[in-house]
């Protein structure tokens, strides 16, 4: 499968992230939700890492690799913990749009700290989904 078919996929689980984590912190403090929640993703990971095989990897990564697996897993951690919360507060449907103002930042981030380049469609296209994402928001 390319590319394509696995972002998709990822959408498809994070809008089902998203209706489950709602119905799930409606009586719980959103950390400890956070909690089981990252509990439940940790064990998964490394069963499939397991399944696989591929755990033994881990020693040949060298600390660069390591340093930015951690720092991106800190940035994860402070996003679910954000998310949870906000989910806790507000409704789903609103939420999730603000959320997704990530992929125009990843947009503005890449091409400012990795040297990405942006074509004039994926300008427009990082346009409507923060323009969408405050209408959303706001209505």
């Amino acid at each position: 499968m390319s590319w394509i078919g696995w972002a998709l996929l990822s959408a498809v689980f994070a809008a089902a992230t998203a209706l489950l984590a709602k119905v799930g912190v409606e009586h719980v403090d959103s950390n400890l939700a956070t909690a089981i929640r990252t509990t439940v993703v940790v064990i998964f990971a490394w069963g499939i890492a397991l399944a696989l095989g591929k755990h033994s990897e881990i020693r040949t990564l060298d600390r660069r690799t390591m340093l930015f697996l951690t720092l991106s897993g800190l940035a994860t951690g402070l996003s679910w913990l954000c998310y949870f919360r906000a989910l806790q507060l507000g409704p789903a449907s609103r939420v999730a749009p603000l959320d997704k103002l990530s992929v125009p930042l990843v947009m503005i981030f890449a091409v400012l700290m990795l040297g990405e380049k942006m074509d004039a469609a994926a300008i427009v296209g990082g346009l409507l989904i923060t323009a969408g994402a405050v209408v959303m928001a706001m209505s």
